[in-house]
């Protein structure tokens, strides 16, 4: 559950990895890629996965994807390589899973625990993303903020309501906002055991009885944007490679503008475009 007492007639949710932690790559290259491999033996195809495990996860429309839906993504792609085809690798778990994430509206470890039941060959999949968890848990390194994320926090929540919503698990989200001593800077914290981004956003709503124009949501990936758009709220992109100025911009700039009522419309649009701009739309070739 998503429990916080409301002090504002205004709620900003905000996403956490690649937002307001640099932790994205970190993630990706030194506990999500090197346990892949190593789960799977597939050093063989080492160039192949970490190649377009980056694109799926780092520089595609699928940035910041759920963990499972990227996973897959990721193998159609790596599947499809000459490397892969001449290697006489057997992944029997893909399929399963892609008939999984096209299925099943809540990509938990809880219903995938369940889905195993009916896909013997998805508990690889689970062995996976339960050793990923520890690893992070165990062996990352704490990761600094983005510069500015802190004053923004502290001006933001004098007039808005602030929540976490991520795709990580709850426990490594309290781990990393209360080791940076960003905890009591936010009204609440959801992470991937609450279910998809759109979920945990309404119940953030639902828990403050906010007017859908006085909301909005922060956030690095097209995920996020989507998850805005489900929700009917605003977005605000803090852009890849950009994330300090895009900080500044907001409290300097858009802030006030959300909290009059000016954001949404054009200038959301605008940085949307710029935001779309900036990703790729077509994989390495392999």
């Amino acid at each position: 559950m998503l429990k916080f007492s409301p002090r504002n007639r205004f709620l900003i949710a905000i996403d956490s990895d690649g937002c307001v932690f640099d932790t994205m790559e970190v993630k990706q290259h030194q506990h999500f890629h090197p346990m892949i491999l190593k789960h799977w033996g597939l050093d063989a195809l080492k160039a192949e996965v970490c190649a377009m495990a980056e694109y799926i996860n780092l520089r595609s429309s699928l940035r910041g994807s759920n963990r499972f839906v990227a996973l897959y993504k990721t193998f159609e792609l790596v599947m499809n390589t000459r490397a892969y085809r001449e290697s006489g690798v057997d992944l029997p778990w893909v399929e399963p899973l892609g008939r999984w994430v096209a299925s099943e509206s809540k990509l938990t470890h809880e219903h995938l625990v369940l889905a195993v039941e009916q896909e013997p060959e998805l508990r690889s999949v689970l062995e996976w993303s339960q050793s990923v968890n520890r690893d992070i848990a165990e062996n990352m390194r704490p990761i600094p903020p983005f510069d500015g994320v802190r004053e923004a926090l502290e001006l933001m929540r004098e007039r808005a309501d602030l929540v976490v919503v991520s795709l990580s698990p709850h426990q490594a989200l309290q781990q990393e906002w209360g080791g940076a001593g960003f905890d009591h800077l936010v009204d609440g914290i959801a992470g991937l055991d609450l279910g998809s981004k759109p979920h945990q956003v309404e119940l953030a709503i639902q828990q403050g009885g906010y007017d859908l124009n006085k909301v909005l949501l922060m956030g690095d990936a097209p995920g996020d944007l989507k998850a805005a758009r489900e929700s009917g709220i605003s977005f605000y992109p803090t852009l890849p490679g950009m994330e300090s100025v895009c900080w500044r911009h907001f409290v300097e700039e858009d802030f006030e503008r959300f909290l009059q009522g000016t954001y949404r419309g054009e200038v959301e649009q605008a940085h949307i475009a710029t935001f779309e701009d900036l990703l790729q739309d077509s994989p390495p070739q392999g």
